[in-house]
């Protein structure tokens, strides 16, 4: 049973981390050279006039809200399963925590289908080519992890 509880920890812990360098580094969208684009800031580099062009984008700011939003169910839920865990009698289910990542898992989702959708805007306003970044993948990987690990703690039951 400790080994199990290691492994969903450790688990919670790898997808906290993973959410928070998704939300908070900056290459959703890589530009054809060094150039990145962030969920914070629509900002490029203009080299003819020696400044930065940066942009409002009414659809990121949903994004931002998601991505923000899945940093605190998955913070809560994981404070959550440490309380249920030391408080809960034995025979209880981990319910709490398991529809809190679950929630974690449909708000990382949504946050980047929003923006996969989106894509196509960023390619109208900056240089052709580019492609996802590599925080836009960790939101990918994040959301079946979450969703797994929403699934365990539902099924999982605690024992002395």
């Amino acid at each position: 049973m400790s080994l199990l509880l290691l492994v969903v920890s450790a688990l919670h812990i790898l997808i906290l981390i993973l959410l928070f360098v998704a939300t908070l580094d900056k290459s959703w969208w890589s530009l054809p050279g060094k150039e990145s684009l962030n969920l914070w800031y629509d900002c490029t580099w203009n080299n003819g006039t020696k400044t930065w062009a940066c942009s409002n984008v009414s659809w990121l700011k949903a994004v931002q809200v998601l991505m923000v939003l899945s940093l605190i169910l998955c913070c809560l839920s994981f404070i959550l399963f440490m309380f249920q865990l030391y408080t809960m009698r034995r025979g209880g289910l981990f319910y709490a925590t398991g529809l809190c990542q679950l929630c974690t898992s449909v708000a990382v989702f949504t946050g980047a289908l929003i923006y996969a959708i989106h894509a196509e805007e960023i390619l109208a306003k900056h240089p052709r080519g580019g492609s996802f970044g590599y925080c836009f993948a960790l939101a990918w990987v994040a959301f079946p992890l979450a969703l797994v690990s929403g699934i365990i703690y539902i099924h999982l039951r605690k024992r002395e």
